[in-house]
């Protein structure tokens, strides 16, 4: 075959080569989104073979047990930490995820101070100071914004079905099925996140656990006042009694006016939280990708005198810039 049409057959053939491999990739993608719409993770374990127990124990995260004698602030960050954990759906079990966020920034510190030791530099206070705020930076401060994150999107999606829920929980009560079959349907039309939250109160009732104190559980793992408002609302219900179905469909209606208020909110500060995100999450990513790049930049002048209260009063301003932007932020409707 003639040289000239080597060239242009061998680009053929990886552009074709290129355009299956899309072509699987996006059908697969379509595929598990269209799985996740149509179903959700506790139907899937129990269609899969797992029992009703196992799915369970599959999806509910253990409690964080901390040792006694503890400085407050770290009991409550405990806490917080383990609750974003629970509302990022992560399937990393709660004391491994942990661990990581503690062991990783030692990892990275260590790691780095043998690489400087490597390339022939002496380690002083100053450079110790930068090694650690780069380590603790990539090893913990990072992956907590995007385990945030990701929590923040599963928490929408919570917020935007809850008030579909209870619709559905409203129907099945007025098709004449008691509270208990109501809420189990809830488990097999809702998709996740809700689908599988509801299937989790269901399976703890099942099991001997009363319905109240396992839907306040599932409020209390998502702090949800949307969620407390219809523990209080079937609580009260059962006690004085009363027609369940008028009082949830009025709920449903409040919520949603409330959803509505929240987004006009959000959309009238939406520059303000904008710049509070790049204000945060910007000289982080900044300083990383620098130093990753060019550590020169930082260790040519973490030697000179001045450089570790500089640094240090720089880390503190930084610190009260970020807790205050978020007071700024941190709407309440």
């Amino acid at each position: 075959m003639n040289d000239i049409w080597i060239k242009p057959l061998i680009l053929a053939c990886l552009f074709g080569a290129v355009m299956l491999l899309a072509d699987v990739v996006i059908r697969t993608i379509v595929a598990r989104r269209s799985e996740g719409r149509a179903i959700n993770r506790r139907l899937t374990l129990i269609g899969e073979g797992h029992t009703r127990a196992e799915a369970l124990k599959l999806l509910r995260r253990d409690a964080i047990e901390l040792p006694a004698g503890l400085p407050p602030f770290v009991v409550k960050f405990a806490e917080r930490l383990g609750r974003i954990i629970d509302q990022a759906q992560l399937k990393i079990p709660t004391h491994r995820l942990m661990l990581a966020l503690v062991a990783g920034p030692i990892a990275v510190f260590l790691l780095a101070v043998l690489l400087v030791l490597g390339a022939g530099i002496t380690v002083g206070s100053g450079r110790l100071l930068i090694l650690a705020t780069f380590a603790v930076t990539i090893g913990a401060m990072l992956p907590f914004m995007v385990l945030q994150a990701k929590a923040r999107r599963v928490r929408k999606r919570i917020e935007e079905q809850f008030p579909v829920a209870l619709d559905v929980f409203v129907r099945g009560l007025r098709a004449g099925h008691p509270i208990a079959a109501a809420l189990d349907l809830l488990t097999v039309e809702m998709p996740d996140p809700m689908g599988s939250q509801f299937g989790m109160a269901v399976d703890e009732v099942t099991y001997g656990a009363e319905l109240r104190d396992s839907l306040a559980a599932m409020a209390e793992r998502w702090d949800s006042d949307d969620m407390r408002m219809f523990v209080v609302s079937l609580s009260v219900q059962s006690e004085t009694g009363g027609n369940l179905a008028e009082i949830l469909e009025n709920l449903s209606t409040v919520i949603r006016a409330r959803q509505s208020m929240m987004l006009k909110v959000r959309a009238l500060s939406s520059e303000g939280r904008m710049t509070a995100a790049m204000l945060t999450g910007l000289p982080l990513l900044a300083f990383s990708i620098l130093f990753v790049f060019n550590p020169g930049f930082y260790l040519d002048v973490a030697g000179d005198p001045w450089f570790v209260p500089g640094f240090t009063t720089l880390i503190i301003l930084y610190l009260a810039g970020f807790y205050m932007i978020r007071r700024m932020v941190d709407l309440k409707v």
